[in-house]
């Protein structure tokens, strides 16, 4: 580096800094670039949530993660990073004090600037997270709230870890990119959000088992994953927080490290997914073995060879894959795993570093070594002191936030948004009578079929169809995500008339058992079919 290179000297720092650290114009660059990618996580987020749930909500998916950063980033500025990495009279080792409406004069504002910018990008990853777990039934002017005072649960964690006088940071934690400030918290605050929420109408049946449910785009689900692969490199990467000196050979190792990571955990993911459904690769299963192969090697990256980081990520892998089947038998509704990626896994990562970190003669980092490089068992105490004081801060504060807002906005959308879906709801989209379904007559063998029996006997016979549009077909898509029995005993009792509920059905709602009968009740002559039904004249 050039030695007319003018210096910023900081006083806080992102995880690699141990003490004041001087901020080249070259680390600034390094700064902001890195911001820039990480950015663009908010899309992948986006993609990968929107491509997870049903159409009726795609939109709405992608207006919350755009709240995230507007709401998220107000927060931040106004107070966010002055509780994270405030260095005025009073800061001390829970938080910082300074920086509130955040700003500096020219012979800081390099510095600052770049500090603020590349831990805003961390703050409303954070808060993206815990979207993914409240998707397609929370309020979202509710969730705008939330958004802006979430950032209260991220940011005195960060503190904690990165911060000079964090508490945590004194005692020797090691988390290099944010497995515990930022997926940790955001895991356990998705975690809490779905329970208070309770599951999707439809989600479960009357016994506790879940309902299949189609996901909106299977492409955007794998494009967002893509999109999140990018943004990770520069999240890792970046944390180095500069090129100068010995840092850019950790940011090499961070990029080396991530990639087998993520290789690990996709490795598991396609593993799992053939062997529990017989040889085919799932979707969804496949996006969270290599998100939590990322999750799981995020606190470590500078510090681990990329042998291990295979180990690492195949594990974090595995914890996120088995993860979404323990909560499915849990009967918690987390839309797009985000409990299993980022909290599960984090408890991972943040436990392998205690495992597998060496002592960093580059940056000082890591000033131990796990104990499968010969140190003690205190590296794995103190990061577990780190995953426990995190989860209990991220629990407490998250579950006192969404009672606040609830008592402003209830939370959960109404039940007939919910079943029409938020991008009518919210935005306005297919107001009109939905004119994407086919006007075409497949009764798969069965001549003029009349019944629609649901699993809990509830029937809608020829005399409702007076209110459905004649020549209407219904596909093993929209068959199984009609309403729920229950959902239509509620639409009974509520002001509206039930025949405007009955005729809804030919929009897409929620999951329900449907069987296909004849009018002399034959059924379809070949099991395998799709099943369809097909009001006639």
């Amino acid at each position: 580096m050039s030695s007319n290179n003018s210096t910023l000297v900081s006083q806080n720092s992102s995880a690699l800094n141990t003490a004041e650290d001087v901020i080249y114009p070259d680390d600034a660059t390094w700064i902001l670039t890195s911001a820039f990618i990480i950015f663009t996580m908010q899309s992948g987020f986006g993609l990968l949530e929107a491509g997870m749930v049903s159409k009726k909500n795609e939109s709405n998916i992608m207006v919350k993660n755009a709240v995230d950063v507007i709401y998220g980033g107000l927060s931040y500025w106004m107070f966010g990073f002055a509780f994270s990495f405030g260095i005025d009279e009073g800061s001390n080792p829970f938080c910082g004090i300074g920086y509130f409406l955040t700003d500096a004069d020219e012979s800081q504002m390099g510095e600052v600037f770049a500090r603020y910018f590349f831990q805003l990008s961390f703050a409303t990853t954070s808060t993206t997270i815990v979207s993914g777990a409240m998707a397609e039934r929370v309020n979202l002017k509710a969730y705008t709230i939330f958004s802006f005072v979430n950032t209260l649960t991220y940011c005195f964690p960060a503190h904690w870890f990165w911060s000079n006088n964090g508490w945590l940071k004194q005692m020797g934690v090691v988390d290099v990119a944010g497995c515990g400030p930022v997926h940790l918290v955001g895991g356990v605050s998705g975690l809490v959000a779905t329970i208070l929420l309770k599951p999707r109408t439809g989600r479960f049946d009357e016994k506790g088992n879940p309902n299949k449910l189609e996901m909106a785009s299977p492409t955007n689900v794998l494009l967002g994953t893509f999109m999140l692969w990018w943004g990770w490199l520069g999240f890792n990467c970046g944390s180095t927080f500069g090129i100068t000196g010995a840092k850019w050979k950790l940011a090499s190792r961070s990029a080396v490290v991530t990639l087998n990571g993520s290789i690990g955990g996709g490795i598991f993911g396609m593993m799992y997914s053939m062997f529990m459904f017989k040889g085919k690769i799932m979707i969804d299963m496949f996006a969270n073995g290599i998100l939590g192969g990322l999750v799981g090697i995020t606190a470590i990256c500078a510090v681990a060879r990329p042998w291990e980081s295979l180990i690492i990520g195949f594990i974090g892998g595995l914890i996120s894959c088995t993860g979404s089947t323990l909560l499915l038998k849990l009967r918690i509704d987390d839309p797009v795993g985000c409990v299993p990626t980022h909290l599960f896994a984090s408890v991972w990562g943040m436990v392998a570093v205690g495992l597998f970190v060496e002592k960093d003669s580059l940056e000082n980092l890591s000033e131990n070594y796990g104990v499968f490089k010969g140190g003690s068992w205190k590296m794995v105490g103190v990061q577990v002191l780190g995953v426990v004081a995190v989860s209990l801060w991220a629990a407490t504060i998250t579950i006192i936030l969404l009672l606040l807002v609830n008592q402003i906005i209830p939370l959960r959308m109404p039940l007939e948004m919910e079943l029409e879906g938020a991008d009518k709801w919210e935005h306005g989209i297919g107001e009109e009578e939905d004119l994407s379904m086919p006007e075409v007559q497949d009764t798969h063998g069965i001549e003029n079929p009349a019944l629609v029996e649901v699993s809990n006997g509830e029937v809608i016979s020829l005399e409702d169809k007076e209110d459905i549009s004649k020549k209407h077909l219904f596909t093993e898509n929209t068959i199984n995500q009609l309403p729920s029995n229950e959902t239509l005993e509620k639409s009974k009792r509520s002001s509206q008339k039930y025949s405007s509920w009955k005729r809804r059905i030919k929009f897409r709602s929620h999951s329900v058992d449907v069987e296909l009968k004849g009018r002399n009740g034959e059924e379809p002559p070949d099991e395998n079919r799709p099943r369809v039904l097909s009001f006639c004249e």
